[in-house]
């Protein structure tokens, strides 16, 4: 009976003792908490250096996604460059864990400092590609995946580019 009666007063006496203490309350829309840089908020879409979709539709985004909130279909323009016809993120499932900011072959997905996104309702939290495409090259502007890639298209065969070498043609290596 004792013993129970000392935890009960050693309870009391660690709660009087933090509710004296100063507290750490921040006025939230007023001042803003300090983020870290590497904190991954709300996802966009980002262009390339040229101002074209640097999305290729290769679906490692979605295949990556543990809680498959990614839905893409792909299609080609007339210059057999590939792009997204459509690309939703349904942020009402989204952890926000930064799997298809990683898994992107183009940069194309970036994850921002943003995270004030929340609401009421279920269909507003599903993003269409216009609401996440923005009009800047994010954090990498000088990228540009057809550029390094080694990708034929209309106009630029493979090794074209600077970075590139001529492919190496297997018959004249043979013995």
């Amino acid at each position: 009976m004792y013993k129970l009666i000392q935890e009960i007063f050693g309870g009391f006496i660690v709660t009087l003792k933090h509710a004296f203490r100063p507290r750490d309350t921040i006025q939230y829309p007023e001042q803003r908490k300090a983020r870290s840089e590497r904190f991954r908020g709300r996802i966009v879409l980002t262009k390339d250096p040229d101002g074209q979709e640097r999305c290729v539709s290769c679906y490692l985004c979605s295949s990556v996604c543990p809680v498959d909130c990614i839905d893409i279909q792909g299609t080609e323009d007339e210059n057999e460059r590939r792009y997204p016809a459509k690309f939703d993120i349904n942020f009402s499932r989204c952890i926000l864990c930064g799997l298809c900011e990683e898994a992107c072959p183009t940069l194309a997905i970036q994850l921002t400092q943003d995270y004030e996104f929340c609401s009421t309702n279920r269909e507003k939290l599903l993003y269409h590609k216009e609401d996440l495409l923005i009009d800047g090259t994010g954090k990498h502007p000088d990228y540009s995946f057809y550029h390094h890639a080694g990708v034929p298209i209309k106009g630029k065969a493979i090794g074209d580019n600077p970075d590139e070498q001529k492919p190496v043609d297997v018959y004249t290596n043979l013995p």
